[in-house]
């Protein structure tokens, strides 16, 4: 074993030991066991690769809690009639596994619809049970198969790899129907372009996936740039929510550790329940029909 290999082992041991205690100051660890019961395996949670190894299955884990803690919150929001048997699209979904969270944790009772432009991911979600629309997201607004209606509408970690985010959010605004829409993005300090592997060739390292729309981040941009296209597109933030995977006590020297997060990955997760409001986008006079 090299010395690398050895500081390389430590490093991911220390981040591991920063989502466990994220986790916990955060209030996720609930969620977190029960989601785990739900659904063991996240093996086959993308096409493209594997979820392999303790590191990347419990930073997994955890973005799931937040994610799945943001919905049950949207949830909460619906009028009580519509608590008990809702129906829920999760746009960008690629293998059903938070719907299938949401579906055991609300006793069966939610119409769960998937949407995703990978045929392979469209299969295996139907697999499941669950209705499943083979779209671009930008595209699923004249989907015949798409009925334009919903309680709630999920994204989780997807627009960030669109090629015109702006035009689906205001797509979704302006020619769906839906109470609330749930999106979460990477949270990043700073905006950035993505597209890693064109940096990644630029440094002469091998590309060690295929590069589509599910392995691309193309807008990396901080939580007040996407408040920002949020409003613009049609929307108006009811709740946003930050993620860490450190700790946000300073006190705790885990939290030192952003500083390599941020060097190998994000900070965390952004979140937001969004609501219908054109009083923005609106003032707007150059949208395309």
């Amino acid at each position: 074993m090299t010395i690398k290999s050895v500081i390389t082992k430590a490093v991911f041991k220390m981040l591991e030991y920063s989502l466990n205690s994220a986790s916990k100051e955060q209030g996720l660890n609930k969620i977190k066991i029960e989601l785990e019961q739900i659904i063991p395996d996240l093996s086959e949670q993308y096409t493209s690769f594997n979820v392999e190894g303790g590191y990347v299955m419990n930073k997994l884990r955890s973005q799931h809690a937040f994610q799945v803690m943001l919905a049950q919150e949207a949830i909460s929001l619906l009028n009580v009639s519509k608590r008990d048997n809702h129906t829920i699209v999760d746009i960008g979904d690629s293998s059903g596994t938070h719907l299938s969270y949401l579906n055991s944790i609300g006793g069966g009772n939610i119409r769960a619809i998937s949407v995703n432009l990978d045929p392979v991911a469209v299969e295996k979600i139907k697999k499941k049970g669950f209705e499943a629309i083979e779209s671009r997201a930008e595209l699923l607004h004249e989907h015949p198969d798409f009925e334009g209606s919903a309680d709630i509408f999920l994204s989780y970690e997807m627009v960030e790899h669109l090629l015109d985010p702006v035009s689906f959010l205001h797509a979704m605004a302006t020619k769906s129907r839906c109470d609330y829409f749930v999106v979460t993005i990477p949270y990043l300090n700073r905006s950035r372009i993505g597209l890693h592997h064109i940096r990644q060739i630029d440094k002469g390292i091998a590309l060690d996936r295929e590069v589509n729309a599910e392995t691309t981040h193309i807008f990396e941009l901080s939580p007040d740039d996407w408040d920002l296209i949020f409003r613009f597109s049609g929307w108006k933030i009811v709740k946003s929510v930050r993620y860490t995977q450190y700790p946000k006590n300073k006190l705790n020297l885990l939290s030192l550790l952003r500083y390599v997060w941020r060097k190998l990955d994000f900070d965390g997760f952004y979140g937001v329940i969004l609501e219908k409001d054109d009083s923005i986008s609106k003032r707007y006079q150059d949208w395309q029909s």
